[in-house]
C-alpha cells in the first residue's frame, strides 16, 4: 500500500486517482528547463528534505504532480537567486503557511563565488607571499617546501588566494603529527581525482547557451565539491573505524 505523498514540508498531497511518476519521468519532464538536472540531484534534494515522494511497497519513488513542481521551484531558486538549500527550505515552508515570501532578484553573480573562510583566514581574493607565511604562521622554508610537493601553488603573478591560507593550516596542523609533505602527496591525488569527477557534470552546464545555466555551473559546483567533501570525511572515518561525532 503506498503512503500518502508529502512532496516535503508544506507541499500538497496527490490528490486522489492523480498518476504518480516514477524519478526517471520527473527526470525526462524537468531535463528541458534544467539541463544539469540528475537522478542523484533529485535524490539529494530528497535526502535534504526539499521533497518527500511516495514509495512502493518495493521502495520505488513515485513524485505526484505537486512534488515535480516543487522540485522545479527549489532548482529555480537556486539557479536564478543562488540561494542555499536551507534558505530554499525556509522559504518553501513559509509558502506552505501561506505566507508571503519575497525572493531577491536575480544575481549577476553565483553566491558561491564568495570563498567560505575559517575564522581568522583573510577573505581577500590575492595576498602577497608575506600575508600568507603571517597569515598561516609557517616560515619560508616550509612554504617552499610544500609548494615542491605541489600542495601549495601560487597563482602566475606570483600572489596566492585565500584557500591557500586554509590548506597552509592543515599541512601544518597534519605535520605536528610526523606527517610530511611527501606523505599528503596521496591526499592532492585523491582531491584532483575529485575535481576532475566535478568538473565532468559541470563542463556541459559552463557550455550551455543559456546564461543562466552556464552561471548555474558556478553554484552546482560549489555543492558537488561540498558533497565530495563529506562523503570523503565520512570513508575515511569508517574505514579508520571512527564514530562520526
Amino acid at each position: 500500500m503506498l503512503r500518502t505523498p508529502k512532496g516535503g514540508a508544506g507541499s500538497g498531497t496527490a490528490r486522489t486517482g492523480e498518476p504518480l511518476l516514477s524519478i526517471g519521468a520527473v527526470l525526462a519532464r524537468l531535463r528541458d528547463e534544467f539541463p544539469g538536472i540528475s537522478i542523484s540531484k533529485i535524490r539529494f534534494l530528497e535526502a535534504e528534505g526539499l521533497v518527500e515522494p511516495d514509495r512502493t511497497p518495493s521502495g520505488y519513488r513515485k513524485f505526484s504532480a505537486g512534488d515535480v513542481e516543487r522540485l522545479a521551484r527549489v532548482l529555480r531558486m537556486q539557479r536564478d537567486h543562488y540561494l542555499p538549500l536551507k534558505v530554499i527550505r525556509e522559504q518553501l515552508d513559509a509558502l506552505g503557511r501561506g505566507e508571503h515570501v519575497q525572493l531577491p532578484g536575480p544575481q549577476r553573480g553565483p553566491l558561491s563565488a564568495v570563498p567560505e573562510a575559517e575564522p581568522g583566514v583573510p577573505t581577500a581574493a590575492r595576498m602577497g607571499r608575506d600575508e600568507l607565511l603571517a597569515a598561516a604562521g609557517v616560515g619560508e622554508s616550509l612554504l617552499d617546501e610544500w609548494e615542491s610537493y605541489g600542495l601549495i601553488t601560487p597563482l602566475p603573478d606570483g600572489a596566492y588566494d585565500a584557500g591557500a591560507v586554509t590548506v597552509a593550516r592543515l599541512v601544518s596542523d597534519l605535520g605536528r603529527f610526523g606527517l610530511e609533505p611527501r606523505h599528503l602527496r596521496v591526499m592532492k591525488a585523491a582531491a584532483e581525482r575529485e575535481a576532475g569527477l566535478v568538473e565532468q557534470v559541470v563542463s556541459p552546464l559552463r557550455r550551455h547557451r543559456n546564461p543562466q545555466t552556464r552561471a548555474h555551473a558556478e553554484a552546482t559546483t560549489k555543492e558537488l565539491a561540498a558533497l565530495s567533501t563529506r562523503l570523503h570525511a565520512a570513508l575515511v572515518r569508517t574505514a579508520l573505524g571512527v564514530r562520526p561525532d
